[in-house]
């Protein structure tokens, strides 16, 4: 016994010996392999060095380095391809706020009145709340500053009332009835920024969500929307991802996961240092048996189209719309200690039956590669189905066989053009002067303790019924310089109507629930994904309860 813990003493300062020169051998191979790394790095730029030494010591006047270095590193990476983008330090919140899923603030939504800031509504439990600020007060001043009447910009308005949570903004509030500003405090704290717009039954069996981005929380937002409509006995689904330019990549494959079996594809990345990686549905989703289609067009990019394309291979949902934007390129962040950064596109992704999302670019150059919407216009893509170009040697096929087309973007199963109808010279005047907007925001200023106390709708809906809102409106664009004819106006009429209450009921404590259900009969897409699943349900219906002959 004492001999072997003698020879254990003995080989230990031995063995631990023996494994720190190991180290020490490993460590320099593995330095040396770097080394070798950088050298090699140093070789393939070696002509760029050689410039920037020269300038450096031969330049006539005194270098701006860190300007020359800020402009070099972004036309490097806008050199690569139209994704990879270097964010200096005084621009990297204000890209990063979109998908945080919240921001430091006063907790308002406001418009600009007559060069007034309005308040439409407060955040429920925000700052503002709180302290008893009401929709309809004007912020008349911002730390003793008066900025009614000063041509102040809404972007102006922003910087001023927003700031880190816990310090604090004194704003002079006008209120109806009150002789005298109404003083306020008020602690700016985290206020939430929601990515799905609104939930709500558009007919008594199919559900619509409009998911806006994929922020950090868009994946918890659609859930709880999901619950509420199936609470609501929701039969049949329609998710909107138009204008839905992408945003994190998990949210996306979070809310796929609620349509799919598990084990199911639902894209993968690949790159070339970046392996393959699968990412796969892992539970039984909420919305496993409930009929879906997703509603797509030319703006909506990445992850959005990641959701499209799972659904579309794995043959569990229609796509309806129009041809994808074709954002496929995988960014990886990297952050410098002075808070710049860069986000470097390091793979690519793919739809579960191989399809490559990125569209072809001959170029990297931002203005061209965003023109594509243009050039389809042009083209006639977004009119005509059969103007969409299909590479037949880029024809995949999905779970059940069906075949798609890869070259960019996911090509709806229904396309739907553009709506035209109701355009006419006398919308676009008044489109062009924004004047919609304007008289929706004046009718909701002028009615709004009326509209502060409605609660539904159903309720705003049956208001505004009973309001003559075309014949005003029409005063009121004469008196704007637009003037129209019986015709022009009936041939609008509809278009101009819908979009007026919808801008109204925007204006009110329903934000977005009392925005987009007034637009559901002049949006041709929605109508058609309606149509579709109603019907499929119905042939379903028939097919399990035949009508058997006597």
């Amino acid at each position: 016994m004492a001999i072997q813990f003698y020879k254990k003493k003995i080989m230990l300062p031995v063995m631990l010996t023996g494994m720190l020169v190991l180290g020490i051998i490993l460590g320099l191979r593995l330095h040396e392999t770097n080394l070798q790394r950088q050298y090699l790095t140093m070789q393939k730029w070696n002509k760029l060095n050689t410039i920037l030494n020269y300038i450096d010591k031969e330049y006539v006047d005194n270098i701006p380095h860190k300007e020359i270095e800020e402009q070099s590193i972004a036309l490097i990476l806008k050199s690569l391809d139209p994704h990879s983008t270097y964010i200096p330090a005084s621009e990297m919140q204000g890209t990063s706020e979109p998908l945080d899923g919240n921001f430091d603030g006063i907790g308002v939504l406001f418009n600009m009145l007559s060069d007034t800031v309005v308040v439409i509504n407060t955040i429920p439990g925000g700052p503002s709340e709180r302290v008893g600020v009401a929709p309809g007060d004007r912020i008349i001043t911002v730390n003793n500053s008066t900025i009614a009447g000063c041509k102040i910009s809404q972007d102006s308005v922003m910087k001023l009332l927003r700031g880190k949570s816990g310090t604090r903004v004194n704003v002079g509030l006008k209120r109806t009835g009150e002789k005298n500003l109404i003083p306020t405090t008020i602690t700016r704290g985290k206020i939430p920024i929601k990515s799905v717009d609104v939930a709500y039954m558009s007919t008594p069996r199919t559900g619509y969500i409009k998911i806006s981005k994929f922020s950090r929380n868009t994946y918890d937002e659609f859930k709880k929307a999901a619950q509420k409509l199936l609470s609501e006995n929701m039969q049949n689904l329609i998710v909107d991802l138009r204008g839905n330019s992408g945003g994190y990549l998990d949210q996306a494959i979070e809310v796929a996961n609620e349509f799919l079996k598990p084990e199911s594809l639902i894209v993968y990345t690949e790159g070339k240092a970046s392996k393959r990686k699968d990412f796969l549905s892992d539970r039984h989703g909420l919305l496993l048996s409930t009929p879906v289609a997703i509603l797509i067009d030319e703006t909506s990019a990445s992850a959005s189209e990641v959701l499209a394309g799972a659904i579309q291979d794995n043959d569990r949902g229609m796509i309806i719309g129009r041809r994808s934007f074709g954002k496929g390129l995988v960014q990886e962040p990297v952050f410098f200690n002075d808070g710049s950064g860069i986000r470097l596109t390091v793979a690519r992704y793919y739809t579960p039956s191989g399809r490559c999302i990125q569209r072809p670019y001959k170029h990297s150059n931002s203005s061209e590669y965003y023109q594509e919407i243009q050039r389809r216009y042009e083209h006639g893509e977004l009119d005509v189905a059969d103007s969409i170009k299909q590479n037949d040697s880029l024809h995949y096929l999905t779970l059940g066989g069906r075949v798609v087309y890869g070259g960019g973007g996911i090509t709806p199963d229904i396309f739907v053009p553009i709506d035209t109808s109701g355009i006419n010279g006398y919308y676009l005047k008044i489109f062009r002067k924004n004047l919609i907007y304007k008289y929706a925001l004046q009718f909701a200023d002028a009615n709004r303790r009326a509209l502060n106390s409605i609660k539904t709708f159903a309720d705003l809906s049956q208001f505004l019924r009973r309001k003559n809102l075309m014949s005003s409106f029409a005063i009121y664009a004469s008196s704007n310089g637009v003037n129209g004819t019986e015709e022009e106006l009936r041939v609008c009429r509809n278009l101009v109507r819908s979009q007026i209450k919808a801008q109204i009921g925007r204006n009110t404590l329903l934000d977005d629930d009392g925005f987009y259900p007034f637009l559901e009969n002049i949006d041709n897409v929605l109508q058609a994904a309606i149509q579709t699943l109603e019907k499929q349900q119905q042939n379903e219906h028939i097919h399990a309860n035949p009508v058997r002959g006597k």
